[in-house]
């Protein structure tokens, strides 16, 4: 199992694309497999035949345990699919012992690594369904069965609970792991801001006009402000750090990520030296990765090395709200809904369209000062657009 993110600590083999005894060639794809991010096809290192499966689909496989031979096709019989070399045939005299339910005749078909967390927790495999092809037993039918014979600490429900148990996707486990431990170990602090974009609104339509008009893909107001925020991140480099230890790490790209919510949870990926970009630029990469985050397509390197994240739930009508910040990254900036709102303004009372940041900082890399000052020039760029596109 190879690590294919930084944050990858194991991951689930969703489908098998060869059989034992099929050709593969350098470079082809093998499996697929769910990271922590998204999921990635593995392509073999070396040319061969497939001469083992060392985990079916639905294993989760620590990264660096083997997974599959790739040989010259002369060991292709010497050990079954997916499964241990065969236990020596007892004497004749000798009768298996009942307690001894590995050398039963009828003994459950399961994957290594299913045998292995059987073993550990205890579980009788003749005792657990199957899920995987042909009914075999596979690591998350294990560690359900190890759950259900668990004592609660807490009371259990009642049978007739009108509730389910939904595991979680590698994808939202992970996320919980890591943003439980930011907000636990970072000290958050969060500003916020409530900025007038009315003209940029009007500016958005004045270019999407014209980008229509020469059959250019449109641009957000979320493709705006990934502008504007580079841009802001480029003139305030004290945002655009990480909490080392005993060190501050000061990035010299400005790599913006962008939240997107799939069906897993939720991926981000990364827009490259986005102070360098054009907003039509980061419209058309922006819209080309997150409908590849939504199927799954994102490669590892797309979804890393983000200095800054960005959280936008504007299209839900949420108008303001707090974001947990993303390690290694020391801030998070979220974004509301754009709501009418009236302001006094030469004297006169005037309905304004208002749009309401907050950034979430770790306090440990940047102080209040330095994040009111982002915010500030942030908000003075997203209030005059033509300083965005210059």
């Amino acid at each position: 199992m190879p690590r294919l993110s930084d944050t990858m600590e194991d991951g689930v083999i969703i489908a098998w694309h060869k059989k034992i005894g099929d050709r593969v060639e350098r470079g082809e794809v093998l499996a697929e497999i769910e990271t922590d991010k998204a999921i990635m096809e593995l392509e073999a290192y070396d040319a061969g035949i497939l001469e083992h499966m060392l985990a079916g689909e639905g294993d989760r496989v620590p990264i660096g345990v083997p997974i599959a031979v790739i040989g010259d096709g002369s060991g292709t019989s010497a050990v079954p699919q997916a499964a241990p070399p065969a236990a020596p045939k007892p004497e004749p005299v000798a009768a298996p012992k009942p307690s001894a339910p590995a050398v039963r005749s009828d003994r459950p078909k399961a994957s290594p690594l299913a045998r292995k967390v059987a073993d550990a927790n205890g579980v009788d495999l003749g005792t657990v369904a199957g899920s995987g092809p042909g009914g075999r037993i596979i690591r998350k039918d294990v560690d359900a069965a190890a759950l259900r014979d668990e004592t609660p600490s807490t009371p259990a429900l009642p049978a007739n609970s009108d509730t389910d148990e939904v595991p979680l996707t590698t994808l939202q486990r992970v996320a919980a792991k890591r943003l439980t431990e930011s907000k636990q170990n970072a000290p958050h602090f969060y500003l916020t801001a409530a900025v007038d974009v009315t003209a940029l609104l009007g500016f958005r339509k004045t270019v999407n006009d014209s980008l229509d008009a020469g059959g250019g893909p449109k641009v957000s107001v979320n493709d705006f402000i990934v502008r504007a925020v580079a841009s802001a991140l480029r003139s305030n480099p004290g945002v655009n750090v990480s909490f080392g230890g005993d060190t501050l790490v000061r990035h010299h790209g400005v790599h913006i990520g962008v939240a997107v919510a799939v069906d897993a949870g939720l991926v981000v990926p990364v827009v490259r030296d986005a102070d360098r970009k054009s907003v039509s630029q980061i419209a058309t990469e922006t819209k080309e990765m997150a409908g590849r985050a939504r199927i799954g397509k994102l490669r590892a390197d797309e979804m890393s090395g983000g200095t800054f994240t960005i959280s936008n739930l504007g299209m839900y009508g949420i108008e303001q709200f707090a974001a947990v910040i993303n390690p290694p990254e020391a801030a998070i900036l979220a974004v509301g809904a754009a709501a009418d709102e009236l302001r006094l303004i030469d004297g006169e009372v005037v309905a304004r369209k208002i749009l309401r940041l907050t950034l979430s900082a770790d306090h440990r890399a940047i102080d209040g000062a330095t994040g009111a000052i982002f915010l500030r020039d942030l908000t003075a760029l997203l209030e005059n657009p033509l300083r965005i596109v210059t």
